[in-house]
């Protein structure tokens, strides 16, 4: 869903000016932010136990709350209780955390879910983290507890720890907990993760962003007790599962499309030529001619696979969604349009010459039927060499325009 203000570059300094104004005005150090939608069974709980903590802190503290459409007077009950209210028209979680964060006063922003489930009586180790240098403070329940009741067992037991290790994996994070509610970030980081997710994945987001910027992100231990809603919870644990591994995926184009497409294309390569020079490596195992066919295919969608891999990770880094890499740097002076152009034209014109061949041939027979094996060869070679030399042609058309480079990136 758009939003009023897009998300990026463009309104970064603006941001930015923003920040450092409410700097000079002596804001709060510190923002408790909670997003809200129709929790008037919690909030007050929540908002009293955030008082309490900023009181025997003797921190300057705001307490926000980014309401997204209650109607349940959440609103009118955070305002009795001193709370300041931004409303976040654009429903989602990303959306209330994303217009909260950017509206928050302080300088360091600690977040969390107003369900009474996060303990915002115990929020010294996150300042303290901060105040150490941190910019990112995440949460670990695991370390922590998580009292009965509070966890599903599948979000407890396969959900969370199978997303998690993928996280670790892909992006090599430290975060031991990707999706802790209870999270504290400052509002530089903030501005600089650029961060663009609407829904529950904005947690995954802020973690892979923050790991692949190279933030100083710290891990501390914290509860999650059994929320206090008599209402089902907004988490829909299979559909936002999904979206987390989604974006996880989105992010690391090498394991999604470069490592498949490449282990794809050898192999079909490999088979392509077994069967066209009539080796066979498996004993017993024959492969017929129309075997070609199926294994060009497949060299054609792992080659496929492997620019588009290239082209996400161009386009990441130039967009700072993705970091640079030295290959990418290299890639980028070298004459991609040019050699690519050049490389697919020839590989285009040799397929075209089998092709020319083997109408020729198919003309000497008066255009009857075809039984030689060979002459089929010969067209699935034509073909191959014709597709291949035609994608790369087109994907270096596009990595040539990814890689132009904008004013101020020169």
């Amino acid at each position: 869903m758009e939003s009023e203000a897009p998300r990026g570059q463009i309104e970064f300094e603006d941001l930015r000016r923003e920040s450092v104004r409410r700097k000079e005005t002596e804001t709060p150090a510190v923002t408790i932010l909670m997003p809200c939608l129709n929790e008037i069974e919690t909030l007050a709980t929540c908002i009293g136990k955030a008082k309490k903590w900023a009181e025997a802190s003797g921190r300057e503290v705001e307490i926000l709350v980014a309401d997204n459409g209650s109607t349940d007077g959440s609103q009118e009950a955070a305002r009795s209780l001193g709370a300041r209210i931004v409303d976040v028209a654009e429903r989602g979680y990303g959306n209330a955390l994303y217009y909260g964060i950017e509206a928050a006063r302080g300088d360091f922003v600690i977040m969390a879910d107003s369900d009474d489930s996060y303990d915002f009586s115990n929020l010294t180790p996150f300042v303290e983290a901060y105040e150490a240098g941190a910019e990112l403070v995440m949460g670990n329940r695991f370390l922590g507890g998580i009292h009965p009741g509070a966890m599903p067992w599948k979000n407890r037991y396969i959900g969370n720890p199978i997303l998690t290790f993928i996280g670790k994996l892909l992006f090599r994070s430290v975060v031991n907990d990707f999706h802790c509610g209870l999270r504290g970030i400052t509002k530089d980081a903030f501005f600089r993760l650029d961060l663009r997710t609407t829904g529950m994945e904005f947690a995954s987001e802020m973690v892979i962003k923050a790991t692949i910027m190279s933030l100083r992100i710290v891990e501390v231990p914290t509860t999650l007790d059994k929320d206090g809603r008599s209402r089902p919870p907004h988490l829909r644990p299979g559909r936002d599962g999904w979206r987390h591994l989604r974006f996880m995926l989105i992010y690391s184009p090498r394991w999604l499309f470069l490592v498949p497409g490449l282990i794809l294309t050898i192999l079909s390569i490999f088979a392509y030529a077994s069967v066209y020079l009539n080796f066979h490596p498996l004993d017993g195992v024959e492969f017929g001619i129309h075997t070609l066919f199926f294994t060009q295919a497949s060299i054609v969608i792992g080659l496929s696979a492997v620019f588009v891999a290239i082209a996400i990770r161009i386009f990441g880094a130039r967009e700072n969604l993705l970091s640079e890499h030295a290959l990418l740097n290299t890639l980028n002076r070298f004459p991609i349009l040019e050699a690519g152009a050049i490389f697919g034209i020839f590989i285009s014109s040799l397929g075209g010459y089998l092709g020319y061949n083997a109408l020729n041939y198919w003309m000497s027979l008066d255009f009857g039927l075809i039984s030689d094996s060979n002459l089929i060869k010969t067209v699935s070679l034509s073909t191959l060499l014709l597709t291949v030399g035609g994608i790369v042609f087109v994907y270096s058309l596009l990595l040539g325009f990814f890689v132009l480079t904008t004013r101020s990136q020169r």
